[in-house]
């Protein structure tokens, strides 16, 4: 099947089953249920809660490539605008600064590396985008006590009897799905760390504190410890304090300690506490992440200390890799096998944002007194000697994960996989990273790259590239694919020079923007390898260009 308009996207009513189950009506769960949607999927979103909790900041730091995801379902321009845009981090030791980390662009993209915007507000527009989607039900006051399955689909027994059927089910029900994950035989490997976080959202006239993050190891009003500062809209910073594990937030607000806390930071100005909380945090990965018809997403899947903001923003990733991958599988656009590397890629995922997290958490709270000793070492070095800084961990910012070895990459040894680049920049583009996000040109009208990736496979064609036999040779493939060539979308050049493309170059681009392929001097033969290698549709041995 091959398609060369500017979008394949189905048309609704033509899914072949039961509508897809979403337990949890968190962002994650918002998110999945909406990117269902947008390829033609029905779906259930269910919630055991009675109605939306519209208190607190919680997650607070959205990345710019999770805002691209959400601007694919019509709520990432609505959250970049009402959200504080933040594109430097800045660490300190004590009163020293000791670096920041301007956080680095790749191509044009349309919104800034971070925004800052509380978790309650970031829901209540996708709850907006969920009411104006007629393929989606929303179902308050549903709690899930039995899972089963079969060959066909999925059943969901909740506390009032209800019994709902569906074809797939992903569960977002957060860090509390322990008894879910028992149904499924999944362990939930990791450990909780003994210190707590204060965290206190405070209304306050802070000048000059309003476009950066900062982060202050044993700051004199928090000795020993840490505090992390980030600013959100409407002159609202959210603190936070690492504190002992025996904190207790009512006696420190009796006694009055809390305001000497927050005074000592912001100075004798008047504030407001407009939300606060205690938080242990966890370093956690289930051992699996698809269990046959069933994959878990979101903190159900894996929880992580929040400094870095690895946890929504990996957890939007989740959800647009298993929307794209049921839709595929449902629809017998793709074997049942591309369900299984949606644990492959997002379990990797999840594994290297519990590495990153997990190295900040031992840096900030050092489980020994070796490496206490050597984190003071680095930390006093660090205010003299600029080659120290960068043994510094104050968290590493989220950023996509780039799927180099997954089982659907095609590997190009010109383009070998990457590690990971220094702090805040971003790896160039090749198999497996994420396209970079720049302008395009359509007969429509003005377009972004990555919104024509997100519309189904994309083969981008080189200016010697013949268009013609690539379009007759995905005619014979079962996945909608189109075939664009770059001089068509790209007359001047900012594509080519994003991507560094030749002109013999044809990229092949999945339904989530990444890049499944880069054939050179490409052939009926390679083209369709890597096109069945993407969909999962054969274990043969990859088409490596020589």
């Amino acid at each position: 099947m091959s398609e060369t308009a500017s979008n394949v996207l189905p048309t609704p009513g033509t899914w072949p089953g039961e509508p897809v189950l979403v337990l949890g009506a968190g962002p994650v769960g918002q998110t999945t249920a909406l990117l269902l949607a947008r390829w033609g999927v029905p779906a259930i979103l269910v919630d055991q809660r009675p109605r939306r909790d519209a208190h607190g900041s919680k997650a607070i730091c959205q990345q710019r490539d999770v805002l691209d995801v959400w601007e694919a379902v019509g709520a990432g321009g609505r959250i970049a605008a009402e959200g504080l845009t933040w594109s430097t981090a800045r660490t300190f030791y004590r009163d020293t600064e000791l670096f920041s980390v301007d956080l680095a662009t790749s191509g044009h993209p349309a919104f800034p590396p971070f925004v800052n915007l509380s978790q309650s507000r970031t829901e209540q527009i996708l709850d907006d985008c969920l009411a104006a989607e007629p393929l989606i039900d929303v179902r308050w006051g549903a709690q899930a006590i039995g899972v089963e399955q079969d060959t066909t689909g999925v059943e969901v027994h909740c506390t009032d009897g209800t019994v709902l059927r569906s074809s797939y089910l992903v569960v977002c029900t957060g860090g509390h799905s322990a008894l879910l994950r028992r149904m499924l035989g999944v362990r939930f490997d990791g450990h909780s760390f003994d210190d707590r976080f204060l965290i206190c959202d405070i209304r306050a006239d802070l000048p000059g504190w309003d476009t950066e993050r900062r982060f202050y190891f044993d700051p004199a009003w928090n000795p020993g410890r840490q505090v992390l500062i980030h600013p959100c809209p409407d002159s609202t910073y959210r603190i936070d304090w690492q504190v002992p594990g025996d904190y207790d937030l009512e006696a420190e607000e009796a006694s009055g300690a809390l305001d000497d806390r927050i005074r000592a930071i912001i100075g004798d100005r008047q504030y407001e506490i407009v939300w606060q909380s205690v938080y242990r945090f966890h370093s956690r990965v289930a051992s699996r992440m698809r269990c046959d018809r069933i994959l878990l997403a979101g903190d159900a899947a894996h929880l992580y200390s929040p400094f870095g903001a690895r946890g929504l923003n990996s957890g939007v990733g989740d959800a647009e890799n298993a929307a794209w991958k049921i839709a595929y599988v449902g629809r017998g656009w793709a074997p049942e096998g591309l369900l299984e590397t949606y644990h492959d890629e997002r379990h990797a995922a999840a594994r290297e944002n519990l590495a990153v997290t997990t190295a900040t958490m031992n840096f900030l709270v050092p489980p020994d007194e070796e490496r206490a000793q050597r984190r003071t070492e680095i930390l006093e070095s660090a205010t003299t000697e600029p080659g120290a800084r960068a043994d510094v961990d104050s968290g590493r910012l989220s950023e996509p994960f780039w799927y180099c070895v997954s089982p659907l990459t095609t590997p190009d040894p010109r383009r070998p996989a990457v590690d990971r680049p220094p702090r805040g920049q971003v790896p160039p583009a090749g198999p497996g990273v994420l396209l970079p996000d720049v302008p395009v040109r359509t007969p429509d009208g003005p377009s972004r790259l990555r919104a024509l990736a997100r519309d189904g496979f994309l083969l981008l064609a080189g200016a010697e590239v013949e268009t013609a036999a690539a379009r007759r040779t995905v005619a014979h493939v079962d996945t909608p694919v189109r075939v664009l060539a770059l001089d068509e979308i790209d007359p001047d050049g900012t594509v080519r020079d994003a991507l560094a493309t030749a002109p013999t170059e044809l990229w092949v681009v999945r339904p989530d923007a990444h890049v499944a392929a880069v054939l050179t001097d490409p052939t009926p033969e390679t083209i369709t390898a890597a096109l069945t290698r993407a969909t999962a549709a054969t274990a043969a041995e990859p088409a490596i260009q020589r």
